[in-house]
């Protein structure tokens, strides 16, 4: 009973928060969050279960996406919500500032957010600093990638940078090159760079894992992609041995005023779970795949499962519904 209250008070606040501007209110979330852990709160899981996934422990299938968490500076009261993993970032090898604000927006209608943040973040080396001093051991995923104002054709250097400072602290790497908010990073994809990116990655993969314990990579995609374009990455990825697929980032097909980033939220439930159908028939039954996208409910994490899913992230869905939403996955009857 306690239990419920405290969630219910704790989504009442996060109700409250939106009386703010969007990004102010998610920094004054993460704060009040680290408060309560504080001060002990908890969301326990009722049954312990032990899913093993790429060599990894995890003890449910929910995870908070990239993006909420960018510097790791609330890693233990975020792993206080009961989830079962964790993605940090996305981070660069500097600091950067990100897009001029406004860049986070709320459409409260449609349960959705529309972010143009672009990779605001203190650089890997702050990251690792934090990582290294935590006091959870909840799996992390730690999302890489590239400066701004680094040129497309060098884009790979900033890449195997951050890999390689982050390699001993992650349980796996996400390779962000699908987000929207860095002007050409999507670009990324075209054949032009795209094996060679994949390829020097893997190379270094493979050269870290003689030093420390292997570190599985996955591949953030895009949902604006067509099936024929999806068919070729498949190809590369499967050819250079990359670990798995996180499906999908957020879309750049929206008529929110801004005009600019990407939506989330409920409205991408349709088009990612699309993409995650036609991409599990392409890389067959066992490859790791992790969705996200669109889950606002048990009832939608329960479809990227059936949909051909092996762990699930939410974000915007903890936005909205706030740490009762976890409560309501993991311990789910």
């Amino acid at each position: 009973m306690l239990k419920k209250l405290v969630l219910y008070f704790v989504t009442l606040c996060t109700s409250a928060m939106k009386i703010f501007p969007a990004e102010f209110s998610h920094e004054l979330g993460l704060i009040s969050l680290r408060l309560l852990c504080m001060l002990g709160f908890r969301v326990t899981q009722n049954n312990d279960t032990n899913i093993i996934f790429k060599g990894i422990s995890f003890k449910n299938k929910l995870g908070l996406a990239a993006g909420l968490d960018k510097n790791g500076d609330y890693i233990d009261a975020l792993a206080s919500l009961g989830f079962g993993f964790l993605e940090l970032g996305t981070v660069t090898p500097d600091p950067q500032k990100g897009n001029i604000k406004p860049r986070l927006f709320r459409i409260s209608s449609k349960e959705a957010l529309v972010n143009s943040l672009g990779f605001n973040n203190k650089g890997v080396d702050y990251l690792v600093e934090r990582v290294s001093v935590r006091k959870s051991s909840i799996p992390l995923g730690i999302s890489i990638g590239k400066n701004f104002d680094t040129p497309l054709k060098k884009a790979k250097d900033d890449y195997l940078i951050c890999l390689e400072k982050v390699f001993p602290y992650a349980n796996y790497v996400a390779i962000n090159i699908s987000s929207p908010n860095t002007e050409g990073l999507r670009d990324l994809f075209n054949k032009e760079y795209f094996s060679d990116l994949i390829s020097s990655l893997k190379l270094k993969q493979i050269e870290l894992s003689k030093t420390y314990m292997y570190v599985p990579l996955f591949l953030k995609i895009s949902p604006n992609i067509d099936n024929n374009y999806l068919k070729q990455l498949v190809e590369v990825i499967l050819e250079e041995n990359i670990d798995g697929i996180i499906c999908t980032n957020t879309s750049n097909i929206h008529n929110h005023p801004s005009g600019k980033g990407g939506i989330s939220g409920k409205p991408l439930l349709e088009l990612s779970t699309e993409i995650l159908v036609t991409l599990r028939s392409l890389v067959g039954k066992d490859f790791p795949i992790i969705a996200s996208g669109g889950v606002m409910d048990l009832a939608d994490f329960q479809r990227k499962l059936d949909s051909g899913a092996d762990l699930v992230q939410i974000y915007t869905g903890l936005i909205y519904k706030g740490p009762a939403l976890i409560d309501r996955i993991i311990n789910a009857d």
